[in-house]
């Protein structure tokens, strides 16, 4: 896994949030983010809700215009927001695809499954005749544990495990190389969750895939990714190989996120040590300046108020933010 196929460079995204000319208000959704991915592994994106997770996944499949930033696509730039360089994203359809966090708003109602999953083989020009394109339909919804007899369907006949299927059958369509999965399991049971993530694994091996893993589930993420990124309030503030971060995180928001992951044994889970935080999280229309979780970290001081913690490679592979990394560990 040498090669990178993802490499994201100071991606920002803000949005506008009324106010006009120097009193103008904005939504630091994502502010400096980078992160490359390998070809063939899973990165996974965990933090609480309303950190810039799905956002940065969106930005980078242009569903949302970059305000600042550059991605790169397997050598080709798709955006560089600084040189004003946004390529033609219609190609790059067939190659990144989503599947969107919600089974029930992600699909049309007045569509059948068939021609849902068909919608980009069409697109793309992907079938010389319709039986071709019907085949494609029905071998994507097999991969996915569906049958030929759910083609006709409607939406509104699927449990929400099954319209989740659909949505990867058809971002799975046009075969593309790298999937952004934005909380593909968040609105699933308990019992369904296991059985789509296995499912995830199975078709990565079989065709090929590298993930962009969005999820706040850290007992999930750990599951499925090679190595996870840990994102508060817009930024990332660690980022290491899956074991390593678990076993041994470095950043004080971390060690309380991995700390509240539920242990099912009732005597280890009673002396296990839950970290947990003080205070909310702050608005992103007014983040705080210097570190953004100073606010509710209890090593802050002064300096975390003046200066932006550099993002700094502190072993190999383990990245962090953070003033204060010896003083937390």
């Amino acid at each position: 896994m040498s090669e990178k196929l993802v490499q994201v460079e100071h991606l920002r995204q803000y949005f506008p949030a009324g106010g006009f000319g120097k009193h103008k208000k904005f939504v630091q959704a994502v502010d400096d983010v980078s992160f490359d991915i390998y070809r063939g592994e899973t990165l996974g994106l965990v933090g609480e809700s309303g950190c810039g997770k799905t956002t940065t996944g969106r930005t980078l499949l242009r569903l949302y215009e970059p305000t600042g930033g550059r991605f790169t696509y397997d050598g080709e730039v798709i955006f560089d927001v600084e040189q004003k360089k946004f390529v033609n994203m219609l190609p790059y359809r067939k190659k990144m695809q989503i599947v969107f966090q919600d089974p029930y708003a992600s699909l049309d109602p007045r569509m059948t499954i068939g021609d849902i999953v068909g919608e980009a083989i069409d697109v793309h020009k992907m079938a010389a005749n319709k039986k071709e394109r019907y085949d494609i339909i029905i071998e994507m919804l097999e991969r996915v544990g569906l049958n030929s007899e759910h083609a006709n369907r409607y939406p509104h006949e699927f449990s929400g495990g099954q319209r989740q299927r659909v949505g990867i059958a058809r971002a799975l369509a046009v075969r593309p190389e790298f999937i952004i999965c934005d909380e593909p399991i968040s609105a699933l049971d308990v019992s369904i969750q296991a059985q789509v993530i296995n499912m995830f694994e199975d078709l990565q091996a079989e065709m090929g895939l590298t993930y962009l893993f969005i999820a706040h589930d850290l007992s999930a993420v750990k599951h499925i990714s090679n190595r996870i990124g840990v994102m508060y309030l817009g930024r990332m503030v660690e980022l290491a190989d899956s074991y390593e971060l678990i076993t041994r995180p470095l950043h004080p928001y971390t060690k309380s996120l991995i700390s509240a992951i539920p242990i099912a044994d009732p005597k280890t889970a009673r002396e296990s040590n839950r970290i947990v935080l003080e205070g909310d999280v702050p608005s992103p229309l007014n983040p705080p300046s210097g570190c953004r979780f100073r606010t509710r970290c209890p090593y802050a001081d002064e300096r975390c108020a003046a200066e932006v913690p550099e993002w700094r490679e502190l072993e190999q592979g383990h990245f962090a933010a953070c003033h204060h990394i010896e003083k937390c560990n």
